[in-house]
């Protein structure tokens, strides 16, 4: 079976291989000068790129960048120092990692590494028609801090709406066993799935077997 490894990514090469694979899952070019300021974190499966996540830990901030400054003027959370603050961006999973306790590995990683840079709040930004992304925050017990389109500087890309929210990294780890939950109800769908396909197989296989015996009978 295959088996998921992490490892950070500091070459141009490899940095670059990661933001094309980001935007061929986002949509999204993210600037070179933005990924070589973060933790980049690659997921390998059988030595090929497989998945990942920035881990930005200093200002400034893409999550923050698209608010609008009407917001940020009057929002209490915009009080606290940037410096307790960090982002996940450029995350995607490929369908190399396509098992549950695949799956898992990388979720807990991910945790882990939130948990150990040891920032205040964490940042999350999606695309509100992302409904995976969007469960996914969910679980982490977010506070919503804007939601609309993004305010964009000359050059700059995002989705055409925007949800903005932070969560604590307490938060995110005392909700660890809704991600563990889910992996769980996870499996028990995907054997539910393919034995149901098996059984829908078996079926149809009996059923043109004994076609032949049913039309000699009829004649």
């Amino acid at each position: 079976m295959a088996k998921i490894t992490f490892r950070r990514l500091t070459s141009t090469s490899e940095l670059d291989t990661f933001l094309s694979m980001t935007e061929h899952h986002s949509g999204v070019r993210l600037p070179p000068s933005y990924a070589k300021q973060a933790r980049v974190q690659g997921a390998f499966v059988d030595g090929h790129l497989a998945g990942g996540y920035m881990l930005v830990t200093r200002p400034e901030f893409r999550t923050l960048m698209f608010v609008p400054d009407s917001c940020k003027n009057t929002h209490d959370f915009f009080n606290n120092s940037p410096y307790e603050m960090m982002e996940v961006n450029a995350l995607w999973v490929g369908p190399a990692i396509k098992t549950v306790p695949m799956q898992l590995r990388f979720w807990t990683q991910l945790v882990l590494d939130i948990f150990l840079c040891r920032k205040r709040y964490l940042l999350l930004m999606s695309n509100p028609k992302n409904k995976a992304i969007q469960s996914i925050h969910r679980m982490a017990s977010p506070t919503s801090l804007y939601q609309g389109a993004p305010q964009l500087a000359g050059g700059q890309e995002s989705h055409r709406e925007i949800k903005v929210g932070y969560t604590t990294r307490w938060n995110l780890l005392l909700n660890y066993p809704l991600y563990l939950r889910e992996a769980v109800a996870r499996r028990r769908r995907v054997r539910e799935t393919l034995s149901a396909r098996r059984s829908q197989q078996k079926g149809r296989g009996l059923g043109s077997s004994t076609q032949p015996a049913a039309l000699i009978k009829a004649s």
